[in-house]
């Protein structure tokens, strides 16, 4: 270690260039993980809001929500602790701008009972108690301006939703979402209320013990674990899977990158190992020195990557998904640093080749 932080203090450009290039790396690493996971957030949070154990669903509609319909008396075939009712109807709402042109916001509906769990938590302003009065998702303070009691029309009709309070984390599909009464979610939806019809829904929420627990009394439904619907949300798992795969090749390339770094000066350095063989220095400790240096080069360079991440982030505007998850900044963190020690084992093999005959000439 003291040969390795000497050589660095000697050589302060050269391994500057080195940190520089370790801390953009990762600085570009650690902001695609805070964006994949804030678009995959913003796909569930609502979902997660539920704390249930699963959903049921029409069996044609494959799981996907939109697809689904069912009478509301078919919540009583479903067997659970609790159960709750939910329709669900994505919609367009209208907004007089600051230019005085409507701005037109992509939003969910979910209609739910208020006196059932799916009930979110106010944070401000109060919950429903009629129709056309909406919880919203406090997205639509921070990034449209939208406050308490003002007036929301429906593009394409005539209707129009107040917004009595906000609640928090409640997006679906990347969507902000609408609490609103059942009654109001059938009105955006099918454009109507018609008071002696049962009323139809989107789906059965189901919370037990287990999901294994649920048991459904009618053929025609089929239940999913919350897990199963998740990654069943359209474009989820794409999602995912494409930022998890992009994440996964910069740490290699960032292992890479350092590795090659640490190879060729080790090479340019060969006849200087060659006289501290000479004198009786060992390979192992020379060894040691240069997996230390290239541990100090990659700590130093990804906790300042680390630092400009955590900056970035209180300086981003809300528009931005981006949301910071502690426990995946720290296993990136440690792989990144991990890969990088590992690329300069292939440095060690080069030292522990050097003749001190050949390399003192």
């Amino acid at each position: 270690m003291f040969l390795a932080w000497n050589e660095i203090k000697h050589a302060k450009l050269r391994f500057t260039l080195i940190i520089g290039v370790m801390t953009l790396i990762s600085y570009l690493v650690f902001f695609l993980v805070g964006l994949a996971y804030g678009l995959a957030m913003d796909n569930r949070t609502s979902v997660d809001k539920w704390d249930a154990s699963g959903i049921v669903l029409t069996d044609e509609s494959n799981a996907n929500i939109n697809m689904s319909m069912m009478p509301r008396s078919l919540a009583n075939d479903v067997v659970a602790d609790e159960v709750a009712v939910l329709g669900q109807a994505p919609n367009v709402i209208r907004k007089e701008g600051e230019t005085g042109e409507d701005d037109k916001i992509n939003v969910t509906f979910f209609g739910i009972e208020k006196d059932q769990f799916l009930m979110p938590e106010v944070i401000d302003g109060e919950a429903f108690d009629e129709d056309y009065e909406v919880v919203a998702d406090i997205s639509l303070q921070e990034e449209f301006g939208i406050e308490i009691g003002d007036v929301l029309k429906m593009a394409g009709s005539d209707l129009e939703v107040e917004v009595v309070g906000f609640t928090e984390n409640a997006k679906f599909n990347v969507a902000p979402v609408l609490y609103t009464t059942v009654n109001t979610y059938q009105d955006v939806r099918f454009g109507q209320i018609d008071e002696s019809e049962e009323g139809r829904i989107s789906a059965i929420i189901a919370r037990d013990e287990s999901f294994s627990d649920i048991e459904l009394d009618n053929e025609d439904l089929r239940s999913y674990s919350i897990k199963e619907y998740i990654e069943e949300i359209p474009g989820y798992m794409a999602q995912v899977l494409t930022f998890g795969l992009m994440i996964g090749f910069l740490i290699v390339i960032a292992a890479i990158v350092i590795g090659i770094f640490m190879y060729v000066l080790t090479v340019q350095k060969s006849s200087l190992f060659g006289v501290m063989k000479a004198q009786g220095i060992s390979t192992a400790y020379i060894a040691k020195s240069v997996v230390a240096q290239t541990f100090i080069l990659a700590a130093v360079g990804v906790g300042i990557g680390l630092i400009l991440t955590v900056g970035t982030a209180f300086v981003l505007p809300a528009t931005v998904p981006y949301s910071t998850n502690i426990i995946f900044l720290a296993v990136i963190t440690g792989m990144l640093i991990l890969f990088a020690v590992l690329g300069a084992f292939f440095s060690v093999r080069a030292i522990a080749k050097i003749d001190p005959l050949e390399a003192i000439g």
